[in-house]
């Protein structure tokens, strides 16, 4: 699977959004860099579909302008007046080559899901492998109204009780992409979350 981080260069604050070609062309949250859907036409002349991890601002603020240029279907747990098609825990959809399994993980967002392959994680917020806070293993931010960090703890669980050992690819909403062993940094990840102590100082 070919995957191009389609929001690298940007100037203001976005999560990552993915690029996934090879076989189904798909983009993996849209992001809030203006220009993204050029980006995405630097590498694709179609988009087949749009996958949203969750719909905080930094996800789909570009999905109205992705939409607009593509016409793609679009995957989102929680309603969107553009979702073609709604997401359930253990769903399977295909992202570029690969067959990835739905997984509900709120906490960070009620409506996050993550995408798990034999071989790659979607991880959306809810693990990054380095993010400011942490190095080789943090979690999503649970000090905003809505969020929870017990919630989160329980899908960070969940997220590696179906997470099979073959996967060695990880691309998380913030930070840089991780390869290598993936299980080891949600592990870290879950570790830290658990502590229940602040992520950020000013918690």
């Amino acid at each position: 699977m070919d995957v191009t981080t389609v929001t690298a260069d940007a100037e203001s604050f976005t999560c990552n959004a993915y690029l996934a070609l090879d076989g189904t062309p798909t983009l993996v949250d849209a992001g809030a860099m203006p220009g993204v859907a050029d980006v995405v036409r630097e590498h694709a002349d179609t988009l087949d579909r749009v996958v949203i991890t969750h719909q905080h601002g930094d996800h789909v603020a570009e999905l109205d302008a992705v939409v607009d240029a593509f016409d793609p279907d679009v995957y989102a747990y929680a309603d969107h007046p553009h979702r073609t098609h709604e997401l359930a825990d253990r769903d399977t959809l295909t992202i570029a080559d690969e067959t990835f399994e739905v997984v509900h993980t709120p906490g960070h967002a009620d409506d996050h899901v993550s995408l798990v392959s034999d071989t790659s994680l979607f991880s959306g917020d809810v693990v990054v492998h380095d993010d400011g806070a942490f190095d080789d293993g943090s979690f999503g931010r649970t000090d905003m109204p809505g969020q929870d960090r017990g919630t989160l703890v329980e899908s960070i669980e969940r997220l590696l009780a179906r997470l099979p050992d073959t996967v060695e690819h990880m691309y998380s909403g913030h930070g840089s992409v991780f390869h290598g062993d993936v299980r080891a940094v949600v592990e870290r990840a879950l570790e830290r979350a658990d502590r229940r102590e602040p992520k950020y100082p000013d918690e």
